[in-house]
Parts: structure tokens; sequence; C-alpha cells
């Protein structure tokens, strides 16, 4: 991903408010970011509870949506829909953003399953285990970013409605 400052980023907000943009606390390290290991950047906010963001590439841009981490933990473990790992030791969580626009002000959302801590880049760039004779560990590796990345730009273009 391209390192982004505090200012691009708040700068790429789709679905918020200028209130909720300004609002955003970002991460006590954010500083210490290493964008060229993340497929997209994603934090919780410090300062509201249940409020998250994430901020995805689409076409080359920053699209910021904001997020709100589901109020009830789903009965069974789900496994995350941008990473799909099936091996995972941390929590997955449903995540809903209200759609950009007239949309979202009259209520209209889109939800997605991601990683609670949004570590799906770094699990994605673990090699897989062996699955058969010649399975080249390394080509999927490569295709599971690949498909991090499409998943969150896919998000991201949704809730903007550039699709």
């Amino acid at each position: 991903m391209t390192p982004l400052t505090e200012q691009q980023i708040r700068a790429s907000f789709v679905n918020a408010s200028r209130k909720e943009v300004s609002d955003a606390a970002f991460p006590t390290d954010f500083a210490q970011t290493r964008f060229e290991a993340l497929d997209y950047f994603g934090w919780h906010d410090r300062k509201l509870a249940r409020r998250s963001y994430i901020v995805a590439e689409v076409d080359g841009r920053p699209v910021g949506v904001v997020l709100r981490q589901a109020d009830a933990r789903p009965l069974t473990r789900p496994q995350c829909s941008w990473c799909s790992d099936v091996n995972l030791t941390n929590d997955v969580v449903f995540y809903s953003a209200k759609r950009a626009g007239a949309a979202g002000r009259n209520g209209d959302t889109i939800g997605t399953l991601i990683c609670a801590d949004f570590g799906c880049s770094a699990t994605v760039r673990k090699l897989p285990p062996m699955a058969y004779i010649g399975f080249d560990a390394e080509a999927a590796r490569i295709d599971r970013i690949r498909e991090l990345q499409l998943h969150a730009e896919a998000f991201a273009r949704e809730v903007a409605h550039t699709g």
C-alpha cells in the first residue's frame, strides 16, 4: 500500500461527516505504520467503542471507510471474508458501514466479516502449508495477497458506489 499521511487519510473518507472525520482517533503508533507491508490500513478508534476505520486503494487512490462493529457476537466462529484464513488464532467480527452519499444518509449499509485486529495483511503473507506434492507455496501466497487487495478494494468501492 502507498504510504499515507494522517491528512490524506482524513481526506479519503467517503461515508463520514466532517465531524466524524475530525473526531477520528488515530493509533498512537501511526507514525511507525509500515504501509509497504499492508494491503489495507485498518484500526480501532481508541476513543469510541465499536468504531473502526479502513483505508483501501481504489483505482490508485485511498478510499477511507468508517466501520461499526456489531453489538452481538456470532454463535459460531466465522471466517474472515477478506483473508479467508481457516487457521486464524484471532477473532473475526462483523462490521457494517453506511454507504456514501444519500444512500447512507437514508440508512443503507453494507457489512462484512473481517479479522478483529485487522491482521489480514500479515496472515496472507505467511507461507501456506504444503497442500500436495509440487504445490507452489510462494505462488499461493502471492495469490492470497492479491485476493486480499481485491476484497478490500471491492468493499471500499461498494461503500463509495464506484462499482
